[in-house]
């Protein structure tokens, strides 16, 4: 490997021996369903935290940056107490007015918006907060083929997202979006996109230099990445590409 090769291009590598020597297509597959029943059963509670929040849209936001701490790639089990944590940290965490209406406002003037997903499980709370948009405008977008815990199609058809949105592969199994890895027509899309919500660590680390209007919604799970955004170590990031460090940077929460 090149070391200055971006981790999900040498994760990539490493997954794909792993599946060649061990002969599986999916080695995760029987943890990404336990992930996706855990989220959908927590899912009519959120919802109706939604609901009946002051603010939905906000509530939708911050519970789908909760669920990026379903994450197999950097812990290997994530107890429901964690997840339960997470939620109540996120919900109560303090974010810029600016980083939730600049969002909103994205969002809002976007006609063609691709939703980069990440993991199983994490895919509910996308759905959440993919319910709080305008729905007709999203792609929502898969890993094309199996590495850790990420999602594919399979993931989407489990959780609903493919029945409540038009959902595509980007043709790679990189645990990340690596444009130069990813199909022709993914690509197409990526670059014809009036906006790119991108999910997790993976696509963070893969596309935080590129030319594009992309809003990065994560957790900062590592030393690395939290030092490269300038946060904390668990801090609850949303960070828009063109405007940087700007008013569009959550807060440190620790």
């Amino acid at each position: 490997m090149r070391l200055n090769d971006k981790p999900p291009v040498m994760g990539a590598k490493i997954h794909r021996l792993i599946q060649e020597l061990i002969d599986r297509g999916d080695p995760y597959r029987r943890v990404k369903d336990i992930s996706n029943k855990r989220a959908l059963e927590l899912y009519p509670g959120l919802k109706e935290r939604v609901d009946t929040s002051e603010y939905p849209l906000e509530t939708a936001l911050r519970l789908a940056i909760a669920g990026n701490i379903i994450d197999l790639g950097v812990k290997g089990d994530i107890p429901n107490d964690d997840i339960a944590q997470t939620i109540e940290n996120a919900l109560s965490a303090s974010l810029h007015h600016g980083a939730i209406d600049g969002f909103r406002e994205a969002a809002h003037q976007a006609r063609r918006i691709l939703y980069l997903g990440d993991n199983a499980g994490e895919i509910v709370f996308d759905r959440i907060l993919i319910e709080q948009l305008q729905k007709e405008n999203i792609t929502f977008v898969v890993r094309g083929q199996p590495v850790i815990n990420d999602v594919t199609m399979v993931d989407a058809h489990t959780t609903g997202m493919a029945d409540i949105v038009e959902v595509i592969d980007n043709g790679s199994g990189a645990p990340g979006t690596i444009l130069n890895d990813c199909s022709v027509s993914f690509q197409e899309r990526f670059f014809e996109a009036d906006l790119i919500i991108s999910k997790g660590q993976g696509n963070y680390e893969s596309l935080s230099c590129t030319d594009a209007n992309i809003t990065f919604l994560l957790m900062a799970k590592c030393p690395v990445i939290a030092r490269d955004v300038g946060c904390e170590v668990g801090s609850f990031i949303v960070r828009n590409s063109f405007l940087k460090k700007t008013e569009f940077e959550a807060e440190e929460v620790q």
